[in-house]
């Protein structure tokens, strides 16, 4: 129950907000009915209905942002849950003060409430400050001058366990200030004069600045207006309506330009996948069977495998370094280089010796990728191959155990531009498979961070040596979520099985 917990964070946010509204609803419904409780409440009336209705608005909220994702997603969830949270700590604070006389139980509430003031000023920090990407200096010390600011404020906080800093409770449950109560509102000047500094100093549209100064300048306007009182609910209400603005402002806005990049990554992800050959060739003499699978919307992993001529199939795999948009990019380019290449070239290490040179030609990014390519010839069942810095392929043969094709390495592509490949030759008869991999295979993790391994994957091969093609790549697959028991998967995984028939001549 509490590792599904964990994973389901939001979903249990929801759940204390809806709890939250139904108990201040509980809790008003209790001062509401009996008489003698609701003429010792008397004029507070009015805070247990904002509590009501603000946690009520505020579980609307949260469910209104659950599917939200991107910048400031979590940060505004942890926001309106703490606001929830305070509407709800008032309304017991309301309730076992005014109604019941707890002296002890009150002052309780006293420090929740106050903590969640804290709490709530730096998460309002935190959501601007990544939604509207704050810059410069300031930021920089900002970010490490406010998390030490709220430590000492609830240092000063606690502080008053043992002795009335700042605050103390009576025996009748009324709340009195100290003298040194203004200690209370260090940090809450402090952060809120460096926020509102930098809200106005980012270069975010001007709609975005304004709901964001909602959140300091409405409860300071109910600050002045009460003036000061604690423990009044208006100031939660006005937090509230800030969260609102933000939420139909900054928070939608900046989802509207998430949908809209996810769009552009849609497109790229289908270009991509264009690129990559949706049904292999299949021959007489051979078969031919590849997957991949990207660690984001798009990856730098690619393979091809396409006929040369009516004799010759050409086999590449491919692994670009970098992650995301950028190594998609460049694995486009590489995919069509070395196509174009193998179409005019004879032999794989001309292939890769002039991809490279081509590959090096503005490339300031210094991208590179390792790349293997084999060509099959039909006639003699003999493959060249060129390995640039890429894993080695498993041959397993018909009666023999799996092996890896080692060779020397040459330098990936896109390294040097002067770079000149060499390449090898390997037989294959009847019954014989090789099998082609990224290395997203074999340095997958497991949630103690051990990697899947080379000895894991021929396990694998060698339990499905006698299944098809495709039935080697959903195993592999299979064994590897296993593996990694819910870790998430950091690098591509792409795999090509090659099989050699058994009436192959």
């Amino acid at each position: 129950m509490i590792k599904w917990l964990a994973n389901n964070r939001t979903l249990l946010g929801l759940i204390f907000t809806l709890a939250s509204a139904v108990a201040s609803f509980a809790l008003s419904w209790v001062l509401f009915d009996a008489r003698e409780t609701l003429l010792s409440v008397g004029e507070r009336l009015y805070d247990c209905g904002i509590d009501v209705f603000g946690s009520f608005v505020c579980a609307a909220l949260y469910f209104g942002s659950m599917r939200q994702e991107g910048s400031g997603a979590r940060e505004f969830r942890i926001l309106v849950v703490l606001a929830s949270a305070g509407f709800l700590v008032n309304g017991f604070m309301f309730f076992v003060g005014l109604a019941l006389k707890q002296e002890t139980l009150f002052f309780a509430f006293a420090m929740a409430s106050k903590l969640l003031d804290i709490l709530i000023i730096y998460f309002f920090y935190r959501y601007v400050r990544i939604t509207l990407d704050f810059k410069g200096k300031l930021a920089g010390r900002a970010d490490k001058g406010i998390p030490i600011l709220m430590a000492l404020q609830i240092l000063v906080l606690l502080s008053n366990l043992f002795f009335p800093l700042t605050f103390w409770v009576d025996e009748n449950a009324v709340y009195h200030a100290t003298d040194t109560s203004p200690a209370e509102d260090v940090y809450l000047i402090v952060a809120s004069i460096i926020t509102t500094i930098l809200i106005f100093r980012s270069e975010s549209p001007r709609n975005q600045k304004m709901a964001a100064l909602t959140f300091i300048f409405l409860p300071l306007f109910n600050f002045l207006v009460t003036p000061g009182e604690f423990g009044n609910a208006s100031n939660y209400g006005m937090i509230m309506m800030s969260l609102v603005i933000m939420y139909c402002i900054i928070f939608n806005y900046n989802s509207s330009k998430l949908v809209s990049t996810q769009a552009d990554l849609n497109t790229a992800t289908a270009i991509q996948t264009g690129m990559v050959p949706s049904a292999p060739p299949t021959g007489e003499a051979f078969e031919v069977h590849a997957s991949m699978n990207t660690a984001k919307e798009v990856g730098g992993d690619f393979y091809d495998c396409f006929m040369i001529d009516q004799n010759r199939l050409c086999v590449v795999i491919a692994d670009v370094s970098g992650k995301g948009m950028p190594a998609a990019l460049f694995m486009m380019r590489g995919t069509t280089v070395i196509r174009d290449h193998a179409l005019i070239r004879a032999s794989t290490a001309e292939i890769l010796t002039a991809a490279n040179a081509r590959l090096c030609e503005s490339n300031d990014e210094g991208m590179f990728i390792t790349a293997w390519i084999g060509i099959l010839d039909t006639r003699t069942m003999t493959m060249q191959y060129t390995n640039a810095g890429h894993n080695y392929p498993v041959l397993l043969r018909r009666d023999a155990p799996c092996e890896p094709v080692e060779d020397i390495h040459g330098l990936f592509l896109a390294g040097l531009d002067f770079t000149e490949y060499n390449q090898s030759e390997l037989a294959l008869g009847p019954g014989d498979r090789l099998f082609l991999y990224t290395d997203g295979v074999t340095e997958a993790h497991d949630p103690d961070n051990a990697q899947y391994g080379e000895d894991r994957l021929n396990a694998v091969l060698e339990r499905t040596r006698h299944s098809p093609g495709d039935a080697v790549l959903e195993s592999v697959a299979t064994d590897i979520d296993d593996f990694a028991r819910g870790a998430p998967q950091f690098d591509d995984i792409t795999m090509v099985v090659l099989d050699i028939k058994e009436q192959a001549v």
